[in-house]
Order: structure tokens, then sequence, then C-alpha cells
């Protein structure tokens, strides 16, 4: 039940903080709900630890070999959907991130929000509640389920607390996102039909949907479908521009729950659905995948370096970055995908934080204009000092996580096709400009205001130090997450390489399909056929 409880937690804080709220008719300040909201993510925390302990104290949580929890119950068992949750050990890390990122959005909104704060963080415990539900969830209809329900609280957090264009970022990214999603959606009916019509076996489930046999023009569209919503929500180029107007009018909070986690959630859906359920159609389609990363990496670095308004240009950069994360799942192989998972984590911190430092700014001087900024470092050098450690780690610093991820998904890249890796280091050099330009125009060189401003408080100070603690301590000390990650990496490509014979052709790795395939898991200990999970009443063998 640990798994359903991560997510009740959430779901329960979030109702509880909003009737306190309501409650209390805000006589203290919101103050009930910030700290209900806290304590809920609190017991999540701990739990998380209670989980990762039990595992590597061999107390039976991991005698489902990669998978060390799962959940499996019936849920509307006439369409063969069921309530199927599981966690391996990149779910584990984005679970973890999940949480830590709540609690430090939390954090950050303290005194930030002051109306109707209880609904406020209904809202964003709703969204990580779902945002968790989408990292755990092994059946297609309550992964669809989840995906869609982050929608509608970031919406909400967008819409009321958000900023002077609030209502047209927050319709423009929900209705880019609700189009994504309901292409998915007819993906995943096709997929749950046609697997229907050849076994007679009518499910949702994830392991029995692995191996369906179809035609490569029905895969090739299927996963065009799956494609289509992962990528809006990456997002990737062309079907970026909501991002950077959800950021930029979104409230701290906000901003870091799109940065850190919704993004994710489509790196995330290519990691353990896309490429798993239709391999072949997936290494036919890499090349233009390649190519579609290396334009955002390129164009997303140059918006960034034309822009003024720092919030855009922090947006600007995600769009970069999260190229760097098609190329390397689309590489599909140990190296890239290790480099995913780091710049996965690491994105989330780096960028995180940026949307902090700009959140404190413009509550502080009620601007985001870099050109009415300058020469601030001498006013507030505790913020200029956290700004030049998150600059460096956005450029991909030595010693900083960006940099090991980077380096790992160039290196995985460049095996499975030299001149997409070649384009996309370019991105690295543009990197370098805008962030040392965001530096010069914010922090130093001419003051165009007489702006007196407060340092970082004490709270600021508490949540700066801890992401600097994170982002050091993962460019120093990689091994312990790629560790944690990889029986679930090498599952994942264990499930494609069944599925395909891979021939390298001219640099490209291109995936025939076999006479027979058959799915697997490979666990730590070995290979682990698809319904050898407890539970699992639908094996094909």
């Amino acid at each position: 039940m640990e798994l359903l409880w991560l997510i009740i937690a959430p779901f329960a804080g979030g109702v509880i903080a909003w009737l306190i709220d309501r409650i209390d008719g805000g006589d203290r300040r919101g103050l009930p709900a910030r700290w209900v909201s806290l304590l809920a993510l609190v017991f999540d925390l701990a739990l998380l630890a209670a989980i990762w302990a039990g595992r590597h104290a061999g107390t039976g949580v991991g005698k489902y070999g990669a998978w060390f929890l799962q959940l499996k119950a019936g849920w509307i068992p006439e369409i063969g959907a069921s309530f199927h949750l599981a966690m391996d050990g990149l779910s584990f890390l984005l679970v973890f991130l999940t949480v830590f990122l709540g609690i430090v959005s939390v954090a950050v909104s303290w005194n930030e929000i002051k109306d109707r704060v209880g609904f406020f963080h209904f809202n964003l415990l709703w969204c990580l509640a779902g945002v968790i539900g989408v990292f755990l969830a092994l059946d297609l209809f309550l992964f669809y389920f989840f995906w869609e329900m982050m929608l509608v609280p970031m919406y909400f957090l967008i819409a009321v607390w958000g900023h002077e264009r609030r209502r047209y970022a927050a319709m423009k990214f929900f209705i880019f996102t609700q189009l994504g999603g309901l292409v998915m959606l007819m993906a995943i009916l096709g997929l749950y039909f046609i697997h229907g019509a050849q076994t007679g076996v009518y499910t949702f489930d994830y392991f029995s949907l692995i191996g369906t046999r179809m035609s490569a023009a029905a895969a090739f569209w299927l996963m065009l479908g799956f494609f289509t919503a992962f990528a809006v929500k990456l997002p990737a180029v062309p079907v970026h521009s909501w991002l950077p107007d959800a950021h930029t009018e979104a409230p701290t909070a906000g901003s870091v729950i799109l940065a850190g986690l919704l993004l994710k959630t489509g790196a995330y859906g290519l990691l353990r659905f896309l490429v798993p359920l239709f391999p072949a159609a997936s290494a036919s389609f890499a090349p233009v995948a390649m190519a579609i990363g290396v334009a955002g990496i390129l164009y997303g670095a140059i918006l960034a370096f034309g822009q003024t308004d720092l919030k855009k240009l922090i947006a600007d950069t995600s769009i970069s970055h999260m190229g760097f994360i098609l190329i390397g799942v689309f590489a599909w192989n140990s190296l890239a995908l290790q480099g995913v998972v780091m710049q996965i984590i690491c994105h989330a911190i780096s960028t995180g934080m940026l949307f902090i430092l700009a959140g404190a700014l413009q509550e502080r001087i009620h601007t985001r204009d870099m050109g009415l900024m300058g020469r601030l470092w001498e006013k507030v050098p505790v913020m200029g000092g956290v700004g030049m450690v998150f600059a460096l780690a956005s450029l991909g610093l030595p010693g900083l996580g960006n940099f090991v991820a980077e380096f790992l998904i160039l290196l995985g890249a460049f095996k499975a096709n030299p001149a997409m890796s070649v384009l996309a280091a370019l991105g690295l050099i543009v990197s370098t400009v805008y962030a040392l330009r965001m530096m010069q125009h914010v922090f130093h060189g001419e003051e165009r205001r007489g702006w007196s401003l407060p340092d970082l408080s004490a709270r600021e100070k508490g949540v700066a130090a801890a992401m600097i603690i994170l982002i050091v301590w993962l460019g120093l000390f990689p091994q312990p997450v790629i560790d944690a990650a990889s029986p679930a990496l090498q599952g994942l490509e264990a499930i494609a390489g069944s599925q395909v014979k891979i021939i390298s052709v001219a640099g490209l790795g291109r995936m025939t399909a076999p006479p027979a395939q058959a799915s697997f898991y490979r666990t730590a200990s070995g290979p682990l056929k698809s319904g050898a999970l407890k539970g699992d009443k639908n094996e094909r063998r």
C-alpha cells in the first residue's frame, strides 16, 4: 500500500488545506493550509526513505526484481482497466524529485501567495499527486487518467495566481496539452483494439501490450500518437510555443512545477512507453526525432540569447535542454539513457532554482525586464552568488550535474549518429553566451535604476543551499543515481531488444522485427517474463 499512500497523501493534504483555509477565513494568513501541505509532502518523503531503506535491507521489497514494489487491483474490469502501480529505480528517482520539488514549491510560495491560500495549495498538491501517478502507473488507461489530471490544477495555478496575461497563458497551455493528450488517447485505444483482436483479451496492461503484433504502418502511426503528446509536454520544436507564456505568467511555484516536473513527464513517457511499445517504429523515426532535438537545442538557445524578459529567457533555455533528452532517448544505448535520467534530475534542480530567483526578483522590484536591472550584486550578493552557481550549471560547467548529463547524452548519441551529436554540441557554445549574458545584465553591468531591495531571506537561503548541495553532489558523485536507475534502464533496453534486431547502418541504429516477438523485462538478476509480475493474468509467452 506504500504506492497508494504516496498518491493519497497529497490528495488528502490538498483537500484538508482548502477546507481549513475556508474555515479559518484567512484570519491567520493561510498558515494552517501551508503547514498541512508541507506535512503531507514530508510524509511522502519519509515514506520514500522507508521504501528505499527496505529495498536495501532485504525485507522483501525487492522480490519483484527491478520492480521492487507494486500494487495491482481491479478497477474497471468491463474494459480491461486495472489499478496497477509499480515502482522501479527510475520511477523512484522521479517520485523523489516530485516530492522534493513539491516541498520547495510550498516553501517559495510561503509569502508570495496571499489570496485564496487554501485553494492554491489544493491545486498544487493535486497537481503533484497527478505527477506521482504518472510515474507509477503501469496501466495505460490509468496512466492517461493521471496524465490529464495534472492539467486542470496547473491551469488554475496559472490562471488564478499568475501575472498580467495569466488567462491567455493558462488557456494556451490547456489547449496544447489537451490536444496532445487526446491524440495519445486515440493511440492508446488503437493499441488496445489491435491487441484485443489478436488475442481475444482486451486490456490496458503495460506488460500485456508490449510485443503486440501489428503492421509497420499501424505501429508507426500509433507511435506518432504517443510521440505527439510527449513532444508537446517536453516540449519539442515546433509544439513549444505554450511554454514561454506559461512560465512567464505562472507564479514561482507554478514555474518550478512546470520546469521541474510536468516537462519531465514527457521525457518519462518516451522512456517508459514510446520506445518499449513501438521499438521498430521508434527506430525508423529516430533520425527525424534526433533532428527535432537538435533543432530544439539550437533554436531554444538562440531564443534565450535574444530575450530581455528574465523568466522567458529561463523558459527558452528549457526548450534547449529538453532537446538533449530527445536525442538521448532516440540514441537508445546505455550511456545516452543514463544521461537522460541525469538531465531530467539536474535540469529540474538548476532551472527550478533559476525560476525561484527570477520570482524573488520580481516580487522585490516588480519587473522581469533585464533592461531595467543591472549591478544588483552589490545590493543582493547572496542572490547573485546563487544565480552564478545555477547559471554555470545551465551552461554545463564541469563539476555540476548538468555537465555529467549532457556529456553522457552526447557520448551515447555519437555512437548512434555522429552528425547529430556534433550539431547538438554547438548548443553548449550558445548556452555559455546566454547564461553569461543573463548574469551580466541582471547582476553586473550598468546600474539603470537605483533599486533598493532585501537579499534572500533565511527560508530562501535554506532552499538555495539544498539545491546547491544537490547540483554539486550530482556533478561530483553521479554514480548512486545511475546505479539506482540502471536496472530499470537495462529492463527498458531488454524490452526493445527482445522485439527487434538491431542493425547498425551508416551510423544509424535501425531495427527490423524478427519473425516472433517475445517480450520480457530484465531484472537485476536476469530475464523476467512479461507475466512474471505477481497478479498478471495475461501473460503472453
